[in-house]
């Protein structure tokens, strides 16, 4: 018995030697990698002491979206009712999806981050966007059984390279384990660039832009929905591509973004 209880006594000995030796190898990794590219500010690019984090300075011009808020827009109230709320905007115009959240306002920082990752390939920040998306959209994701990024026109993705939506759909995928569909929502035609152009304007141009093919409609159908966006600006983008996952089967779609243009 007491040779039993000494080789047990040995066998944990091993495994917490090993279990240390790999933690030294990884804190010794990091300083090293830390050594090679410094943590800076994902925004200023001021120095800090961990990566995928804001300064101070940067953090507090970030306009968090906190309740209460409008369950159909996601867009800040000016009082708590104390029950689930749908703001006078929601229910003039009612939007095709059924529910949205953002984790800021567009503007200050948070527009900065978003402009250098749409325009600057900057993606040191989607560590960081994941973990906000997550917490913003926690009801949404409990709901989730797909997500699926607004896609962009063929033309615009070779000028760009890269999908912002899609790294941000993959990044709320690897923080959560729920699948991605990213090809089961495609745009049909090029259409204008929505910046400048009024919420009307917006209506027409992307009025039947996207659509579900129909070998991807078993991913989506009778299944709920999170589309992922970068910004919600009027909504007329969301809505249309909202209506093209419900034409495919989808039972419900809602909506996570970064940001949301809660003003103007």
């Amino acid at each position: 018995m007491s040779q039993t209880f000494d080789e047990e006594d040995e066998r944990l000995v091993r495994v917490s030697l090993r279990a240390r030796t790999a933690g030294l190898l990884r804190a010794g990794v990091r300083r090293f990698g830390d050594t090679i590219i410094p943590p800076v500010c994902v925004a200023c690019h001021a120095p800090l002491s961990v990566h995928h984090a804001l300064c101070a300075a940067c953090w507090v011009n970030v306009e968090f979206i906190r309740p209460p808020l409008c369950d159909r827009l996601g867009i800040p109230l000016g009082y708590d009712t104390g029950a689930t709320t749908v703001s006078a905007r929601a229910m003039a115009d009612p939007p095709d999806y059924d529910r949205a959240r953002g984790v800021a306002a567009f503007g200050g920082t948070m527009q900065k981050l978003i402009h250098d990752l749409k325009y600057a390939d900057r993606q040191d920040g989607r560590q960081l966007f994941g973990r906000w998306m997550v917490s913003a959209g926690a009801p949404l994701l409990a709901d989730c059984q797909v997500i699926i990024p607004l896609p962009l026109n063929r033309w615009r993705l070779l000028h760009r390279r890269f999908n912002q939506s899609a790294v941000l759909a993959m990044e709320v995928s690897r923080l959560t384990g729920l699948p991605v569909a990213p090809l089961a929502l495609v745009r049909t035609r090029r259409t204008r660039q929505q910046v400048g152009l009024s919420m009307e304007e917006r209506r027409v141009n992307v009025a039947k832009a996207f659509v579900v093919p129909e070998r991807r409609k078993a991913e989506i159908a009778g299944r709920r929905v999170l589309l992922i966006d970068d910004v919600i600006t009027t909504g007329a983008t969301v809505n249309s591509a909202a209506r093209a996952l419900k034409d495919g089967g989808a039972r419900a779609v809602d909506v996570l973004a970064l940001a949301i243009v809660t003003r103007g």
